[in-house]
């Protein structure tokens, strides 16, 4: 289905970040009417580092739900301050800056007493990491396509990588064990785990290409915290883990994955068993972006579960 574009505004705010040695600013934009009376929703997308782009399709719960919606570029990537001379540095890109940065913009528009938030993918970490401290203005949680243990996310990529065809199997082990993730080979064999279990979508949908533009541009985030690719983790996050805390999330959470998923039923697990209200709905025909290949049906189930 075609929807009609909602009214949108793109602004700045300002963010003071220790260690920058420079000004900084979250870019964001609003889909609708933040004065409405309707709770918005802020949307967090994945990476680190992968820009809004391919979030996109979700400002159309402005239209079919009257939620207005806000997205956000995460520090570093996308329209907001970029910091490259920060590569590698893994005391400066962590999960608490990224908090900070959420609460400084709750801050700013003026909705930190009331809000919901839906994060896909490292989204829906930052999200959960967000629920776990108890803010008072949350009202639901949406995990999309998330994970709770980059231990088990390894665990279950590595399960999918044996599906792959042997020879993509020994490219992609070769350059990971030679440090070639660079090499165009490398990102020939990785682009057949990403049609199996990220975007199905063919070809790619513009969001999608924007947000992989958006890493090739400037990957500072994505490679010093997650690593060459979705399923090679050697950045700082690889042992991160919050499962022991997933039970102070108290708002009611709704899950979401694909049947293709990279965010395997074993890798969302652990919200299901440790949040107490918490609902799991699994996309049919989708793998890691639902709200890239089964929009409608995305947005009817978000809508419908923040409306209910």
């Amino acid at each position: 289905m075609t929807y009609p574009e909602p009214p949108t505004i793109e602004a700045e705010v300002d963010f003071k970040v220790e260690g920058a040695r420079k000004p900084c600013k979250t870019w964001y934009t609003i889909f609708g009417d933040l004065k409405s009376g309707v709770r918005p929703l802020v949307c967090l997308h994945g990476g680190p580092g992968a820009a809004h782009n391919y979030i996109r399709p979700m400002r159309f719960l402005a239209i079919t739900h009257s939620i207005p919606v806000i997205m956000y570029d995460q520090l570093g990537v996308g329209n907001s301050t970029h910091l490259p001379e920060k590569m590698g540095d893994g005391k400066f890109w962590t999960v608490s800056l990224f908090l900070a940065e959420l609460d400084n913009l709750l801050k700013h528009l003026g909705i930190q007493d009331d809000y919901d938030i839906i994060g896909q993918s490292w989204g829906g970490l930052l999200g959960a990491c967000h629920a776990i401290t108890q803010p008072k203005g949350l009202h639901r949680l949406i995990l999309a396509n998330s994970v709770a243990s980059m231990t088990m996310w390894v665990e279950a990529a590595n399960s999918l990588r044996r599906d792959l065809p042997k020879d993509v199997q020994d490219t992609l082990l070769a350059h990971e064990t030679d440090g070639t993730t660079d090499s165009p080979e490398y990102e020939t064999a990785m682009e057949v785990f990403y049609r199996k279990h990220v975007c199905r979508v063919n070809p790619y949908p513009k969001d999608w290409e924007d947000t992989e533009a958006a890493i090739k541009a400037d990957g500072t985030v994505y490679l010093t915290m997650n690593g060459p690719s979705e399923f090679f983790i050697t950045g700082t996050l690889k042992d991160f883990s919050i499962v022991d805390e997933l039970h102070k999330i108290v708002v009611p959470t709704l899950l979401l994955n694909g049947k293709y998923d990279e965010a395997t039923d074993y890798v969302m697990q652990p919200f299901f068993d440790k949040i107490e209200k918490v609902k799991w709905v699994r996309f049919a025909e989708s793998s890691h972006t639902p709200q890239l290949e089964e929009t409608d049906e995305f947005l009817r189930v978000v809508g419908g579960y923040l409306k209910a």
